[in-house]
């Protein structure tokens, strides 16, 4: 070093730039030997990167489109061709190349300005380090600013390099910090991008032409057309002349190499949900990560780590579950269609998302129409993660106070006798006990008669009678209800406060199929309740391991949850999903709103869960699901039943394909078993006109009610 630093020191001396540089010859031996320390290095931007459950990439976030690998994980070709092009003295030097550096120095004097360059590889790495460490655009310009003092600085920063690391751990930093054109920092992500293979395989040809891409990566990038390839093909050639010449290859190879063509493959690096394969899952995920202080103390620090942390993310998404829940969809509602359908698959027993699906495609319109077929609603999430909304979740809330007056000892063949309409105008009190009581409020059954019935808690809930739940949910306790419903993960999908009214049991809540399905897969679980996890495992640039475990809770007693899916089983058996089944043991509800306004089923296995829903996007208030044509297929008015239940039958069917099949733990009879409910004596005929009989056409029971949103008559 000493002697080198002494050529070094004669050399400049004797130029005419020391003065213009600000460096005199008095003080030209501090410059360059009294060396400052090597610059800091920040962590260099990595992409983020979601694995699916399997371990296959889905998405990826960055800002710099890079992945650091070791000088081992990089071809030998490609070593020797960046350092014959670009340093080929670079294992003789001691971080400055005196010959290249003096015959520049004088070149640029005689030109006035920075006209050639002669910088050595650990000068440019030194300059893309000051570069990149820059927090300012005023920063970024002072370290690329094409002057003599910057140049100065470099030599020195560069002899500190030399002192600190080995030529290879150079080399290494430099070939990943190197920006290659096309969007692709470092040689990894260079040789991805242009030839779709990994650094490790390069032939000749390919490193020559990275190589070749270095000195002017905007004017050679093959991404913009074919004169940029051409520019890069005489680089590549260039590079494999200079090869050649230092003995790196043979002229024999070179001549062959310089025959062959480009060959560029380009690979697309897509960053962002929007070209992944699966979107809203992805934007789950990213809301997740940006909220969650396991990523950083603030958003800011959250974002710079999802953008630059070289982060790799396991997710739970499973592909099967994801594309059953796509195919059951699509083939039952257009992309085209106003109306849309969402569905979340999840796992009980652990809260792990497999699935979140919408029937529009993700991205932006045109002029930000929501009737194109797109958009960045993630539909099947709430608004935190993305969603819009939501849906009055309808009768799917039934199961909650099925539960409550489970757990308060009721049997399943215990019930009662129900008049047609039910008038809710006592006995509602909210949980901070105030009266909500609705006395202008008439709540009919889905037939819209006002016929009493004689229901139990089995038929009851099988034939989702309003009135009996309006009923049930008074003798129950509207607090013990909604203090279930929460127990169980249930939040409106806005986020605001879940409206306690005594239409709570018909769902008046707006709600997302990803809450519900969580909800109903407490049932499945026994009464643990998991909250939805979108992710299993981070592992940083560091290769430390972090597990992201289910946060799980017992709200319900097992007994009381086994009790809930016996009836809800009878759903598919004796109820509103009759003849529908999955071949497996399965429970569930349907649910449909007052003026059929959205449509809902909700269900599950001991191993999935999942819930549909399917309203207008346009607002399911001013644009009700009654004559209207959803995937080709005409419908006079949506029920639970009729739309979303297939969409769940389809999808649960195929996505548990191969999944041995589990059954239900039997309920405890002695327990649950018997109850009695009083039988309905049935009244005379009536007489009179027809008009004048209880829901016959002209009965004013048939008059369509007015709505109030705290009313729900048709839920089913």
């Amino acid at each position: 070093m000493c002697g080198t630093a002494g050529g070094l020191l004669a050399a400049v001396i004797a130029l005419p730039i020391v003065g213009t540089a600000g460096v005199t010859a008095k003080n030209v031996a501090g410059v360059f030997t009294d060396l400052p320390a090597a610059p800091p290095e920040n962590p260099l931007p990595q992409r983020t990167v979601l694995l699916d459950r399997h371990g296959k990439p889905f998405a990826q976030f960055y800002s710099q489109n890079r992945k650091i690998v070791s000088l081992d994980a990089v071809a030998p070709i490609m070593r020797k061709a960046i350092v014959a092009i670009e340093d080929s003295r670079f294992y003789e030097h001691a971080g400055l190349d005196i010959k290249g550096t003096l015959r520049a120095l004088v070149t640029n004097t005689q030109a006035g300005g920075v006209r050639q360059g002669g910088s050595s590889l650990t000068q440019q790495l030194v300059k893309n380090i000051l570069v990149e460490n820059a927090e300012t655009d005023a920063e970024r310009d002072q370290a690329r600013a094409p002057n003599l003092k910057r140049k100065i600085t470099e030599l020195r920063y560069a002899l500190a390099m030399e002192d600190k690391y080995t030529k290879a751990e150079i080399l290494e930093r430099y070939l990943n910090i190197a920006y290659f054109g096309a969007g692709a920092f470092g040689v990894e992500a260079a040789a991805q991008r242009f030839f779709s293979v990994p650094a490790s395989e390069l032939s000749l040809p390919q490193a020559a032409a990275l190589a070749g891409a270095v000195r002017t990566p905007y004017g050679t990038d093959p991404s913009l057309g074919a004169g940029h390839r051409e520019r890069l093909k005489q680089r590549r050639n260039l590079v494999l002349t200079r090869m050649a010449e230092t003995g790196t290859v043979t002229r024999a190879e070179a001549d062959a190499a310089r025959r062959t063509p480009l060959g560029i493959r380009l690979k697309p690096e897509p960053g962002g949900c929007a070209g992944s394969p699966y979107p809203y899952f992805c934007v789950y995920v990213q809301r997740e990560m940006l909220s969650n202080p396991l990523f950083g103390r603030t958003r800011e620090e959250r974002e710079a780590r999802l953008a630059k942390g070289g982060i790799i993310l396991r997710t739970t998404l499973d592909p099967a579950a994801q594309e059953a829940a796509e195919r059951a969809i699509s083939a039952r509602v257009d992309p085209r269609d106003t109306e849309v359908a969402a569905e979340a698959m999840i796992e009980p027993g652990t809260g792990r998302i497999r699935a979140l699906a919408t029937s529009k495609k993700y991205g932006r319109n045109p002029r930000n129409s929501n009737l194109g077929p797109r958009t960045t609603f993630n539909l099947a999430a709430d608004v935190a993660h993305g969603g819009g909304m939501g849906f009055q979740a309808g009768s799917t809330f039934k199961v909650f106070t099925l539960a409550a007056a489970l757990r308060k000892g009721w049997r399943f063949n215990q019930g009662f006798v129900t008049p047609g309409v039910f008038v809710p105008a006592n006995g509602f009190a909210d949980c901070a006990g105030r009266s909500v009581n609705a006395p202008n409020a008439k709540i009919f059954n889905s037939d819209g008669r006002r016929r009493p019935g004689a229901y139990s808690l089995s038929s009851g809930t099988w034939k989702s009678v309003n009135v009996f739940f309006m009923k049930l949910e008074r003798r129950v306790g509207l607090c013990p209800v909604v203090k279930t419903a929460r127990a169980l993960g249930i939040v409106r999908a806005d986020g605001t406060p879940l409206r306690e009214v005594p239409t709570f049991t018909l769902g008046i809540n707006e709600m997302d199929p990803l809450t519900v399905a969580g909800a109903f897969a407490t049932f499945a679980a026994r009464g643990l309740h998991c909250r939805p996890v979108a992710m299993t495992e981070m592992v940083d640039r560091n290769g430390v391991r972090v597990p992201v475990r289910p946060v799980c809770r017992q709200v319900i007693d097992r007994k009381v949850a086994d009790a809930v899916n016996y009836v809800l089983a009878g759903v598919f058996q004796r109820g509103t999903m009759s003849g529908q089944g999955i071949g497996r043991s399965a429970a569930g509800k349907t649910g449909t709103n007052n003026g059929y306004t959205s449509a809902w089923f909700a269900g599950y296995t001991p191993d999935l869960a999942a819930a549909v829903s399917v309203g207008d996007i346009r607002g399911s208030y001013r644009h009700p699901l009654r004559n209207v044509e959803i995937g080709g297929r005409f419908y006079s008015r949506v029920e639970g039943a009729a739309l979303p239940g297939p969409i769940w039958v389809a999808s649960m069917s195929a996505a548990l394909k191969g999944v041995p099949a589990s059954s239900f733990q039997r309920p405890d009879m002695s327990r649950f078993g018997g109850g009695h409910t009083p039988v309905l004596t049935p009244p005379r005929a009536a007489k009179g006109p027809r008009g004048d009989r209880p829901g016959l056409r002209g009965s004013p029971f048939r008059k369509k009610p007015r709505f109030r949103p705290w009313q729900n008559i048709l839920n089913r």
